[in-house]
């Protein structure tokens, strides 16, 4: 599976070196700088706007007690079930001429034509700053709420007693204590915000993900879009080794509560407590709220003429396509886990470590790395059935959905994995021994045993695999042979002609798909939560 991995990023280096000198003097001298400039710009932005989001609300519902906090607490990680694309589609037309908000100014301002006022262009660096920004910042949310849950509490009474006031403690205690695990959310989001493709494209932000998938589309420049490729691959791996790091700060982050008492929030008065609630709702309604509106509307207003048969026809494919793909990508991640139970050895570990990379490959780079190699195996196979049984095979591989199967294998596994082995860790090994004790055998274990206490994990995996395929867009943008429309390609499509409202209900399904990962993170954070909080010294020493 590792070399499975491996294949599209080895095809990336081949292809990089195998163009002529002057591809990579013009990419490097007319592309280049200019793509890597604004994607610096981008990341940036993202980190600022996704970091002061997420650090603000989960300090306010972690330490403050005001109205509607408990909703606003799980609301406030809606906004990951929009995907960055929709919410760009969203956010354009909210925004435009014709929208409410432009509406509204011309009607308090008394103008008539746009010329007569100015208004932001939401299509700008600024305004995908912002889209993405809104989208991302739950990773930095749930990074920081969790850690200020388990390990800032005790810092944050220690304080207070000193006669520190609350804005004080924000910047000179809880900042400091919470850096790794801030770096740690930003880092995630910024990761997400290099895949991406969608959203920079229809808001017109040429980054290198967008300039990969220019130079191969409508460049032919397969050897130019590879190099670029790798300097995208080169700040993926930067931020890898910084996600590590952040994962080892967090460790010692600080120390841990010491009891079981609850930890009573700050009571706060009527103006404040308001502040409170708007500074917290205000993320959430322009996250989720505005994507959820705008398509909502356009979806009702459309529906009424029926259903398109063209999105019937994507909803059956992206079913089918998320369905194979969950199968596929359970069936594999269970055997990486498993085989990690048996062995356990520094090999298979680092196996599964390398097949678990895929998630960080951008979807652009990653689909680009397996189309040449893929290519070259349909076009051999052709050749020795044409001229064994005159047979011509045509694309097997890449001519179906199988390279999008293998694509998305990839691309999600190690979310897969993850969930599995994290159910499997948790079971005793004594039950394997006990089991080949009476005369299992490694299968019968699997399958008698051990099976039955991790299907839940196993059904969690294949509906978050099921879910993150259903939006995925940039891999299926470059892999999907003639003929084969997700409803991600159907939305996106027609938003790039200028026709969101007839995409409008496919975008909403997406959305409320979405909504299903949320709830299961979101459920999943709040009960590591609790476990934690319930190992104390106390209860450690019984």
């Amino acid at each position: 599976m590792a070399g499975l991995v491996s294949l599209p990023i080895v095809a990336i280096l081949v292809l990089a070196f195998s163009g002529s000198p002057d591809d990579f003097i013009r990419v490097a001298t007319n592309v280049l700088p200019r793509s890597a400039w604004t994607t610096a710009l981008l990341l940036v932005g993202v980190s600022l706007v996704s970091g002061s989001i997420g650090a603000i609300s989960a300090w306010l519902v972690s330490f403050f007690e005001f109205p509607f906090r408990r909703t606003i607490a799980w609301l406030l990680v809606l906004p990951l079930a929009v995907p960055t694309y929709i919410s760009a589609y969203a956010f354009s037309e909210f925004f435009a001429f014709t929208g409410p908000v432009q509406g509204l100014v011309r009607q308090i301002g008394g103008f008539t034509l746009a010329r007569d006022y100015w208004f932001p262009d939401i299509r700008s660096l600024p305004g995908a700053v912002l889209v993405l920004g809104l989208v991302l910042y739950p990773y930095v949310y749930l990074s920081l709420r969790t850690l200020f849950q388990l390990q800032a509490r005790r810092a944050t009474e220690a304080a207070e007693i000193l006669g520190a006031s609350q804005s004080r403690i924000f910047f000179q205690v809880l900042l400091p204590l919470a850096r790794p695990a801030l770096a740690l959310g930003i880092i995630l989001a910024l990761m997400e915000a290099l895949n991406d493709i969608g959203a920079i494209q229809y808001l017109g932000v040429q980054t290198l993900t967008l300039s990969v998938f220019t130079l191969w589309a409508n460049q032919s420049n397969l050897a130019g879009a590879s190099q670029l490729a790798l300097v995208l691959l080169a700040a993926v791996g930067f931020l890898i080794w910084a996600e590590r790091r952040a994962r080892v700060g967090q460790l010692h982050a600080g120390p841990a509560p010491s009891g079981r008492e609850p930890f009573e929030r700050m009571g706060l008065a009527r103006p404040r407590a308001i502040m409170a609630l708007v500074a917290c709702a205000l993320p959430i309604l322009l996250g989720f709220g505005v994507p959820f509106f705008t398509l909502g509307t356009y979806a009702l207003r459309y529906l009424s003429h029926g259903l398109d048969p063209q999105l019937i026809d994507a909803v059956g494919t992206s079913v089918f396509l998320s369905v194979t793909a969950a199968l596929v990508t359970a069936g594999i991640a269970l055997y990486l886990a498993y085989s990690v139970r048996l062995e356990g050895t520094k090999r298979m570990r680092l196996t599964v470590r390398v097949a678990s990379v895929g998630y960080a490959v951008p979807g652009t780079v990653l689909a680009i790395g397996l189309l040449l190699p893929l290519a070259y195996v349909d076009n051999l196979v052709d050749g020795a059935m044409r001229d064994w049984f005159g047979v011509a095979t045509g694309l097997l591989i890449t001519g179906s959905g199988a390279t999008l199967i293998y694509a998305y294998a990839v691309r999600f596994m190690a979310m897969a994995e993850g969930t599995i082995d994290g159910a499997l860790s948790k079971i005793s090994p004594n039950l394997d021994l006990a089991a080949m004790v009476y005369g299992q055998s490694r299968l019968g274990t699997l399958r008698h045993i051990l099976l039955p206490l991790v299907s839940p994990a196993i059904l969690t995996a294949m509906a978050l695999v099921f879910i993150e395929v259903m939006k995925e867009l940039s891999a299926t943008m470059v892999l999907r042979p003639f003929g084969i429309e997700t409803v991600a390609i159907y939305v996106h499509d027609l938003a790039t002609r200028g026709q969101i409202e007839q995409g409008a209900l496919g975008a909403l399904m997406i959305m409320l798909v979405g909504i299903v990962p949320v709830i299961i993170l979101t459920h999943n954070a709040e009960r590591s939560a609790a476990r934690a909080a319930a190992v104390t010294p106390q209860s450690m020493s019984r």
